[in-house]
């Protein structure tokens, strides 16, 4: 088997995403920061995260049409080339003498709509470039979490390096770069065949039922979507609270520090570690894993030491990310590529949606019970979500690699194709039964 960095379309790949993770991974920091320090005001920042936010969670429904309706690579491309507009006009504004929040504001709105494209475009570009189904794809899957990881820790001690040598505006000159390069690596990959398959041209509201109805078809799916939006909303109750928790009474700013790098940490390690495991039944196994977050939760609310807390914050962001690859490569071998974006939309639809959730919900919760039961809640709900999937007969029985086998044979001549009969049939025929959701640290 050719590992998948031997392949050249992928190597391209491969680096653009990195460089476009890096540079969504420097946003948040600086945007804070900066918008902060112009304005004195958090409203305005919560309108100005706000709108790059919200214009990501309303579109990507239509993104996922739009992905699987268009070229993959050029979809992908004008998706970098909009973001690197979008920050260089944040960059012009900050290195000027009078920023305009409102300019801002509109920038990161446009950079939403263009994240929302980028990120349910991702999983048909993966499987254009790296065609067969099995070993190879779940390499390249672990390689771009593996990748996604490093940059995630990177990315706020870059912006931060930045932001005290040289100033807040220059961030986004070097986020604008990025992207520009992104972009240029884009253009150099070469889709092999038909960049898309040739269907029926159909309007967006009938493309979008295609696709819900896709997700409905698949009861390992659609259940999954539901524990990992659980997972999202009590990962946010956690990442709302805990800092709190950290200066009340785990000794200040540098404890909630030691926490999240543990964590970033741990994510890191289980993206390495989906680069050689390889469970049977990979749906079944990645939602137990995502279970352990009952563990950090679980400690906050015993009022635990630091010690412990930062080892099992570690231990949970590990099985999550184990789980990124692992999903990724079981939704692009098992989901049709003609509905693969749409498909990835709406995983990334439930997601995100959940995260907001918890970060609302949470400070309620805390003036209604204070410290402890929030945390002892979440966990009981994440573990029994999560955990809850094991009944699903979907979730239990799938194995990829009978699936893969199932497409790869002498029927299939030997292609590894990943089309299936259609979304009532849920898995293959000859299989005999009838499987992302989670992007926890924002995670995207």
């Amino acid at each position: 088997m050719t590992h998948p960095l031997r392949l050249r379309n992928f190597r391209l790949l491969f680096l653009s995403r990195t460089m476009s993770t890096l540079s969504d991974a420097l946003v948040p920091t600086a945007l804070s920061l900066a918008v902060v320090q112009v304005t004195g005001s958090a409203t305005l920042l919560a309108v100005v995260l706000g709108c790059a936010l919200g214009t990501r969670l309303v579109l990507l429904p239509v993104a996922g049409a739009v992905a699987d309706r268009f070229d993959t690579r050029l979809v992908a491309l004008a998706a970098d080339l909009t973001r690197m507009v979008t920050q260089a006009v944040v960059a012009v504004e900050l290195l000027g003498d009078d920023p305009g929040v409102t300019h801002i504001a509109i920038a990161q709105a446009v950079a939403g709509a263009a994240s929302a494209v980028g990120l349910a475009n991702l999983s048909p570009l993966v499987t254009k470039v790296v065609p067969a189904a099995g070993e190879q794809r779940i390499k390249a899957n672990s390689l771009m979490s593996v990748a996604k990881s490093v940059s995630l820790l990177a990315g706020p001690a870059l912006a931060g390096t930045l932001i005290l040598t040289v100033g807040h505006g220059w961030v986004f000159v070097v986020d604008a770069t990025a992207f520009g390069v992104s972009a240029a690596l884009m253009l150099a990959v070469r889709l092999p065949g038909a960049a898309r398959a040739p269907r029926a041209r159909t309007s967006i509201r009938a493309d979008l039922t295609e696709g819900f109805a896709e997700v409905r078809a698949r009861d390992w799916f659609w259940t999954s979507l539901i524990a990992h939006a659980v997972w999202n909303f009590v990962a946010n109750i956690l990442l709302t609270l805990g800092p709190l928790i950290a200066v009340r009474r785990l000794g200040g700013e540098g404890a909630w520090v030691a926490v999240t790098q543990a964590g970033g940490v741990g994510l890191l390690a289980g993206s390495l570690l989906s680069v050689r495991a390889r469970p049977k039944r990979p749906v079944l196994v990645g939602n137990i894993a995502l279970a352990g977050y009952a563990l950090p939760l679980a400690l906050f609310a015993a009022g635990a030491p630091l010690p412990l807390l930062v080892t099992g914050y570690g231990i949970a962001l590990a099985a999550l990310g184990f789980l990124n690859p692992t999903w990724d490569t079981v939704v692009q071998t098992l989901v049709p590529q003609g509905v693969l974006a749409r498909v990835s939309s709406y995983d990334w639809l439930v997601s995100l949606a959940a995260q907001p959730l918890g970060v609302i919900l949470a400070p309620v919760a805390l003036s209604l019970w204070g410290e402890r039961v929030p945390f002892a809640v979440a966990a009981v709900l994440v573990a029994v979500a999560c955990v809850g999937t094991a009944a699903v007969p979907g979730v239990r029985n799938l194995r990829l690699d009978r699936e893969v086998s199932v497409r790869s044979g002498p029927a299939a001549g030997g292609t590894g194709a990943t089309e299936k009969a259609g979304p009532a049939t849920g898995v293959a025929a000859p299989a005999g039964n009838r499987p992302e959701a989670l992007r926890a640290s924002g995670n995207d």
